[in-house]
């Protein structure tokens, strides 16, 4: 829920949520005294444990829902927690179900006083002398009474509302231990889906040698040995200058591949000056926005640029676009990497260009999005732990 929500709308969404719960408080109590002996029976136990968990999603919802709680970390619980977790539920909306009761009650006992006291009858409908009245000491006290029922109710309510959210945190949040095996778990899907990443990069680069810089030195070798037998020195030369001119490609060929590989640029100026590098190899106008003041780590800075020139590469391939933005920028203690292109979209998240950049960017705990409708514009972002801990923006172009 919104900070700039109302009280008022807040109020209501809490008082809400309240009611769910003590609905579901039957539910609950007839599911402990019920499907607890049920799910000792292992015939039974498959029935028992789909209708704890339909209970907990069910409070899950109505906690995010109605009463703010965070579910960033939410998972099913295992039957040991979700049975502890619906059995003290049961017992805390028991405690908001009766102090809801009792408001309400006071509510309707306040506007029958109230009333009495408007026509002149005795607070209570008391019979006696009428004559005089309620004396005023008597609305006072009256009122201060109720007004202390209340502020009791309303802080009863309030601690209702934390308690389930302590519940929440302890039964349906996974433990210390839990959150281990998750983590490594995570890591190693991304230690094979990074080494999978360099095994494409290895046999691209194969290709790329086999096929562009292996291809010209064969030519190479080929013109040099006709120049060799040329009888007349007009072809001789005609054929060591079509031989200078392939060595010359050879040889940007080779660039292009090593500068693929890892650019000497990023170890020698940063970042910056290998983006630069990339906008100005490629065959369409390459916009840079490059807004960092303070260098990152060199493993960040190495998975940003691969992000940066990968997305360039695959937009260049397959998107056929007109222009290309790059933007590095800081936020807060991350580092945000997006390419954007005008292209005509459609591209594939799942193909060995993008999964492999995911792969990097998931391996330094960073978060991968890539949004591309058919028609595009692709926007590829990349957001990067700053391991320093220090990112500001300078505005540099």
């Amino acid at each position: 829920m919104s900070s700039n929500t109302s009280p008022t709308r807040r109020a209501i969404r809490g008082a809400a949520g309240h009611v769910l719960g003590c609905l579901a408080m039957i539910v609950e109590f007839v599911f402990v005294w019920v499907g607890t002996p049920l799910h000792w029976i292992p015939a039974t136990r498959a029935g028992v444990e789909p209708v704890a968990r339909a209970i907990v999603t069910f409070h899950h919802w109505r906690l995010v829902t109605f009463l703010n709680y965070d579910d960033h970390l939410y998972v099913v619980p295992a039957w040991q927690r979700m049975h502890s977790y619906i059995g003290r539920r049961a017992m805390v909306a028991g405690v908001g179900l009766v102090t809801g009761a009792l408001m309400a009650f006071g509510v309707v006992a306040g506007v029958i006083m109230g009333w009495q006291v408007v026509r002149g009858e005795p607070i209570g409908g008391v019979s006696g002398d009428r004559s005089h009245g309620n004396q005023w000491y008597e609305v006072i006290g009256v009122a201060a009474l109720g007004a202390v029922l209340v502020f009791g109710a309303v802080w009863t309510l309030i601690g209702v509302t934390v308690i389930e959210r302590k519940l929440a945190d302890r039964y349906l949040v996974p433990s210390e231990e839990e959150l281990l095996r998750r983590r490594l778990t995570e890591l190693a899907d991304t230690r094979a889906a990074v080494v999978e990443a360099v095994n494409d990069e290895r046999r691209r680069i194969e290709r790329d040698l086999h096929d562009g810089v292996q291809q010209r030195l064969v030519a190479l070798g080929m013109l040099l040995g006709r120049a060799l037998r040329a009888g007349e020195p007009a072809h001789a030369t005609t054929l060591l200058t079509q031989a200078h001119d392939e060595s010359q490609q050879a040889l940007n060929d080779l660039r292009e591949v090593t500068w693929r590989v890892y650019p000497t640029a990023l170890d020698q100026d940063g970042l910056h000056a290998a983006l630069e590098g990339v906008a100005d190899r490629a065959s369409v106008p390459v916009t840079l926005r490059y807004e960092l003041s303070v260098r990152p780590d060199l493993a960040t800075e190495t998975v940003a640029y691969f992000v940066a020139s990968e997305a360039v590469t695959n937009a260049l391939k397959h998107g056929g676009p007109e222009g290309v933005a790059i933007e590095v920028t800081g936020e807060g203690d991350e580092i945000v990497v997006t390419v954007r292109d005008d292209g005509c979209g459609g591209a594939d998240v799942a193909g060995s260009g993008l999964s492999g950049l995911a792969s990097r960017v998931a391996a330094a705990d960073g978060a991968f999005e890539v949004n591309s409708p058919l028609g595009g514009p692709t926007v590829v972002t990349a957001r990067l732990p700053a391991v320093s801990g220090v990112v500001s923006v300078a505005g540099r172009g």
